[in-house]
């Protein structure tokens, strides 16, 4: 279905910051420190749970990654919105693969549960976004996900109707 990989090193991510994957203009992941994924282990643009796409990637937590001596002093967390943020990264990376044009933007998110927390102890979140709908109009682009975060297996944090658009400006 992609010109593209089914999945992608931190090579490839830091080429997709640098815009150099998807071409000028098109989707871009933030640069470290706000790449918030190692690597993606798989990408569809059919597959998950409803048949419309997918992302499963990973991020290795270490002890000094950039958060945990600000947030917060003596009890380091990492912020929950940094894993919210990764699921859009990764919605708008898919939207992207799938050769669709334009920059990508979050739209929004229906609902979020965070029922754990990620302390410099653990060793790796693993991402998981299902699309629910994905839309390329001539005046829309956007793709709406349902999406969980696992820290060692557990589920912490979980979304639903995350939306990430692509547009021209």
């Amino acid at each position: 279905m992609s010109q593209y990989p089914n999945s992608f090193a931190k090579e490839d991510l830091l080429k997709c910051a640098r815009g150099e994957l998807f071409g000028p203009g098109n989707a871009q992941l933030p640069e470290p420190p706000m790449l918030m994924m190692d690597r993606i282990t798989d990408i569809s643009g059919d597959g998950g749970e409803h048949g419309k796409g997918h992302v499963v990637a990973e991020f290795d937590i270490t002890p000094d990654l950039w958060f945990f001596d600000c947030h917060f002093p003596g009890n380091p967390i990492m912020p929950g919105c940094l894993g919210l943020d990764g699921l859009w990264q990764l919605t708008g990376f898919n939207l992207g693969w799938r050769g669709w044009q334009g920059r990508g933007y979050a739209l929004g998110v229906g609902e979020v549960k965070l029922t754990g927390m990620v302390r410099p102890d653990r060793r790796m979140l693993t991402y998981y976004v299902d699309f629910t709908k994905a839309i390329q109009t001539r005046r829309l682009t956007m793709g709406v996900a349902n999406g969980r975060v696992e820290a060692d297996g557990e589920t912490i944090y979980q979304v639903t109707d995350m939306k990430v658009a692509l547009s021209e400006n």
